[in-house]
């Protein structure tokens, strides 16, 4: 079993990369990772800064868990997961229930009247928008977080070096690899260093069916210049699995990859036809999770099973803190969905 990382790891590159090509396993430093990038590649990152989605909230004086799914400025609509009494240092599995009836909930001086309820899955209409609204979700909201991480993580800790807009609920783990040496020495390999923004949703709800739902529906953005760096790549190389469903739902809706705004609702498995990206940078998931589900998109379940047992005897640790794998599909995507590539 693949032992969480349980604090922050201060390591200037010395984080372990399990590399995963072929029948090949090499294992590597994260500083390592510009070896396995050349002339032509094109990088492609999350910029998407992490929202403290966590949510302390009263209601008719019971205290309880929001954590949030969506955030509108314009309208003040929230979507969110309801939680019981409690934080992060109990299991969410374990987590209690939250109250049956909840007609409205308080967080500092915004409330937020329920519209809709579907189990622990809630719509709200907050009282504030705009900046008022995400100025409250910054002053009482902290990090999602989880069990394995005992000690309170500060906002800063959770942010990748290159974030830009507040769009994740959770960190794009997998960029915290991409210090500022490493981006220069990428660049330095001639490869091409692109961005999108794609809104990485919660990992865990406590509640089974609704975790069999995972990855719920995420909001992304393309620019135009990400569109045009693809043109011709030598290969598409993916900075975590959040950028993998952006790329891979937008081609999947459109037949190549287009700029824009949309809202990623593909769920890569080993049945998915890949179409844009070539390798992906990853942390170390267990067996059964949805993001090791997604890599069986790039390689054979006997592939990855064996990658996720050298890990463990390797002792790499997991979770959003943890090690990282380097995994190159194996050809057998659907080549047509890069720009200028004919369907």
């Amino acid at each position: 079993m693949i032992a969480p990382a349980a604090s922050l790891r201060d390591d200037d590159g010395e984080s372990r990369l399990l590399v995963v090509e072929g029948d090949a396993l090499q294992v590597a430093r994260i500083r390592d990772l510009p070896r396995w990038v050349g002339e032509g590649d094109v990088v492609v990152v999350n910029d998407a800064a992490t929202l403290p989605a966590s949510l302390r909230v009263e209601s008719e004086g019971r205290a309880f868990e929001v954590r949030l799914l969506t955030v509108d400025l314009v309208t003040g609509r929230l979507r969110g997961v309801l939680f019981g009494d409690g934080d992060h240092r109990t299991r969410t599995e374990d987590r209690p229930p939250p109250p049956e009836h909840v007609s409205w909930l308080r967080f500092g001086e915004v409330v937020a009247r329920v519209v809709h309820r579907e189990g622990r899955l809630v719509e709200l209409e907050a009282s504030r928008s705009g900046d008022a609204l995400v100025s409250a979700v910054y002053l009482h909201g902290r990090p999602v977080q989880y069990a394995h991480v005992p000690e309170p993580l500060p906002l800063w800790a959770v942010q990748t070096p290159y974030a830009s807009r507040p769009w994740a609920l959770e960190m794009p783990s997998a960029g915290r690899a991409l210090s500022a040496a490493v981006l220069a020495a990428l660049r330095s390999r001639g490869a091409t260093v692109a961005r999108l923004t794609h809104a990485a949703g919660l990992s865990a709800t406590g509640d089974p069916t609704l975790d069999a739902r995972l990855p719920l529906a995420e909001r992304y953005e393309i620019p135009v210049e990400t569109v045009r760096a693809l043109e011709g790549a030598r290969r598409v190389i993916a900075i975590g699995t959040s950028v993998v469903r952006a790329l891979e739902d937008s081609a999947t809706r459109h037949g190549r990859v287009a700029s824009g705004s949309a809202t990623a609702t593909l769920r890569l498995s080993a049945t998915t036809r890949r179409r844009v990206v070539d390798a992906v940078l990853t942390g170390v998931h267990e067996k059964g999770t949805t993001h090791a589900e997604l890599l069986r998109a790039f390689v054979s379940e006997a592939v990855l099973d064996r990658a996720l047992d050298r890990a463990d005897a390797l002792g790499l640790l997991g979770h959003e803190l943890g090690d990282f794998l380097w995994v190159v599909g194996e050809e057998r995507r659907a080549r047509l969905a890069r720009p200028g590539r004919a369907a």
